[in-house]
């Protein structure tokens, strides 16, 4: 049986794919299974959901709270495997379900920025993400969205090779330092595609 979020999938994927002419890369470097903390550059509002049709496995986004109190859309967009998060304090319950997800599997996709960047160019990621990558095994996949949204032009979307958390975890590096080096493999997937 199709659930929501493939039908929803195949939907927005019919659509999005050829007005931005979507052409995703790396696909290959995607682990099929196990837990996947999947960390993209944020460029526009529309990420969330580009990731989401190009990613070969379904994707669980933490989301703003605001979304999920707008009526309908909140509970559409919950329906998609997004999870509300408070912005801007630390919101444990959040914390609790994206550790959840990934010790049981699942891809949690984050936006390390925390917000859009309003230059296209990749800001500086915040904490989260390191923490993330620090208290789970899942593997760190980052990906690059080479803008702009411009209809009927080219939009790629990049998947790298998961990124060998090994040293980092063993030496117990902190979570800033981790979500720089997540941040620098995202970078470097935008500057050799662009």
């Amino acid at each position: 049986m199709v659930t929501f979020y493939q039908f929803a999938k195949s939907v927005v994927k019919s659509i999005l794919t050829p007005l931005y002419r979507i052409e995703v890369r790396g696909l290959e470097h995607f682990p099929k299974e196990g837990g996947v903390l999947l960390c993209s550059n944020h460029i526009d509002n529309l990420d969330p959901p580009v990731v989401g049709i190009t990613a070969p496995r379904p994707v669980s986004f933490m989301a703003k709270e605001e979304l999920f109190k707008v009526p309908i859309f909140g509970k559409m967009v919950g329906n998609l495997n997004a999870f509300p998060v408070k912005r801007g304090m630390s919101d444990r319950d959040a914390i609790r379900k994206g550790l959840k997800l990934l010790k049981e599997g699942h891809v949690l996709g984050l936006f390390p920025e925390g917000t859009r960047s309003k230059t296209g160019e990749i800001g500086k990621g915040l904490a989260g993400a390191g923490f993330f990558a620090l208290r789970t095994d899942a593997q760190v996949v980052p990906c690059a969205i080479v803008g702009p949204y411009k209809v009927f032009r080219k939009l790629k979307v990049v998947y790298g090779s998961p990124i060998d958390m090994e040293e980092l975890r063993s030496r117990k590096a902190s979570a800033e330092e981790v979500t720089e080096v997540i941040m620098s493999h995202i970078r470097r997937l935008k500057e050799e595609n662009s």
